[in-house]
C-alpha cells in the first residue's frame, strides 16, 4: 500500500518536506482481535509537527531514533477491511471511526473505561504506524460504528481532536452555571469543537481569544459569544469583560507562546484552568495556588464512551468539524499548511 513516511525528525521544522510517499507492506491481522480499516480520512494534528520536531522521541524511546521510519496519523476514520477470529458485529464495509490509543483491557484503568491512561499500549501514528496510509491495523475494542449520517473524511479528525476537545469541555461544563464565563484560547482544530460542545452542554458565555481572523470568524460561526483578538492586551479584555475578576474556566488549547501565563491571569479565585495543548512549562507559585485557590487541570484524549457520545452528538449536527481536505499525496502541503497557521479548523488526508 502507499504511505507517508517519516525517516527524519527537523527539530526546527525548517525543512521544506518531512513525510515521503512510499510503498509498504500491507497490515495484516496477527492476532484473533485486530481489525484492518481502509483509510477514508487521517487528519493532520499539531502532534505530529511535534513528532517531526522530535518532542516525543525520548517519551517513545530513551535510544531516540529507534521508532523511524515512522506512519505518522492518530486520527483515523474509514471502514472495516478485515477482522480476526474473535471479533463480532464488524464486518467489511461497515463505516467506523477509531479511538487512538490500543491497549490490553485488563488493567484497572482499561477496566474503568480510561484506556488512554492502559499500561503496554500502543498509539498508531505516535510510537508505531499510524494512518498516512492507505489502510490501518488497529483493535476491535477502538472501533466505534458510524451513524449513516458521517462520512469518515468528514469526521476522521474527531478521534483526537474531537475527543480531546470533547473531553476537556465536558469537564468544564459540569461545573460551569448560567451567567458563568468560559474562556477558549485558541479556535483552531480543537478549539472550534470544544466551543460547540459547550454550547450544547451548558449555558456559560463562551468567550474566544486567537491571534488569527481566520480562527475569529470560525469561533464566531460555532457559537462564540466575544471574541478577542490575542495581540498582548488580551489578558486586559479578558478582565474587561468579566469585571476583574476573570473567568470561571478557561480553555487553553494552545499552552506555549505565553498562553500559560495569560490563561492563568485570566482565570478567577477558585476557578479551573485547562490545559490541553502543550508546548511550554507552566510556572506559578505555591503562594499563588494557595491564595487563590485555582485549579490547573491537565485534560488527555478521551474514553472510548467519549468517542461514541461525540458521534452522538455530531449525529444530531450539534457539533460540526470544519474539514480542509487533502489529498495523501498532498501531505507535506497539508504539514506545512498546519505549521503556517492556513487551516481553517482541521487538515484531514484522503488516500
Amino acid at each position: 500500500m502507499k504511505a507517508q513516511v517519516l525517516n527524519k525528525y527537523d527539530d526546527d521544522l525548517t525543512a521544506s518536506s518531512w513525510v515521503d510517499m512510499e510503498n509498504v507492506p500491507d497490515p495484516i491481522i496477527e492476532k484473533s482481535s485486530d481489525v484492518i480499516v481502509r483509510i477514508g480520512g487521517a487528519g493532520v494534528c499539531r502532534t505530529d509537527l511535534h513528532i517531526i520536531e522530535g518532542v516525543w522521541r525520548v517519551a517513545n524511546d530513551p535510544n531516540g531514533d529507534a521508532l523511524l521510519p515512522l506512519i505518522m496519523g492518530h486520527e483515523n476514520a474509514g471502514w472495516i477491511e478485515d477482522v480476526g477470529s474473535e471479533v463480532e458485529g464488524l464486518k467489511k464495509g461497515d463505516p467506523v471511526i477509531v479511538h487512538p490509543k490500543i491497549t490490553g483491557g485488563t488493567c484497572i484503568a482499561c477496566r474503568r473505561g480510561h484506556d488512554m491512561h492502559g499500561e503496554n499500549g500502543s498509539f498508531p501514528g505516535v510510537d508505531c504506524n499510524g494512518g498516512y496510509a492507505e489502510a490501518l491495523k488497529t483493535s476491535a475494542r477502538n472501533i466505534v460504528k458510524l451513524p449513516q449520517t458521517l462520512v469518515p473524511k468528514e469526521v476522521a479528525a474527531y478521534a483526537d481532536a474531537g475527543l480531546t476537545a470533547y473531553r476537556a469541555a465536558k469537564k468544564a461544563s459540569r461545573h460551569l452555571l448560567p451567567g458563568e464565563k468560559c474562556v477558549v484560547i485558541g479556535s483552531g482544530g480543537l478549539g472550534h469543537i470544544a466551543i460547540q460542545v459547550l454550547r450544547a452542554m451548558c449555558a456559560a458565555e463562551i468567550i474566544v481569544v486567537d491571534p488569527s481572523e481566520l480562527s475569529l470568524s470560525l469561533a464566531e460561526s460555532c457559537g462564540a459569544d466575544h471574541l478577542v483578538k490575542a495581540d498582548g492586551n488580551e489578558v486586559e479584555k479578558i478582565l474587561e469583560l468579566t469585571k476583574g475578576k476573570g473567568a470561571e474556566a478557561v480553555m487553553d488549547f494552545v499552552a506555549e507562546r505565553g498562553t500559560t501565563a495569560k490563561g492563568l491571569a485570566m482565570t478567577r479565585d477558585m476557578g479551573s484552568y485547562y490545559v490541553i495543548g502543550y508546548g511550554e512549562d507552566i510556572n506559578v507559585s505555591a503562594f499563588e495556588m494557595i491564595t487563590t485557590e485555582k485549579n490547573i487541570i491537565g485534560s488527555l484524549v478521551g474514553t472510548w464512551a467519549e468517542l461514541t457520545e461525540l458521534m452522538a452528538l455530531a449525529d444530531k449536527g450539534k457539533v460540526n468539524l470544519a474539514v480542509q481536505e487533502y489529498s495523501l499525496d498532498n501531505a507535506n502541503q497539508a504539514l506545512q499548511d498546519l505549521n503556517n497557521g492556513k487551516v481553517k479548523g482541521r487538515g484531514v488526508l484522503v488516500p
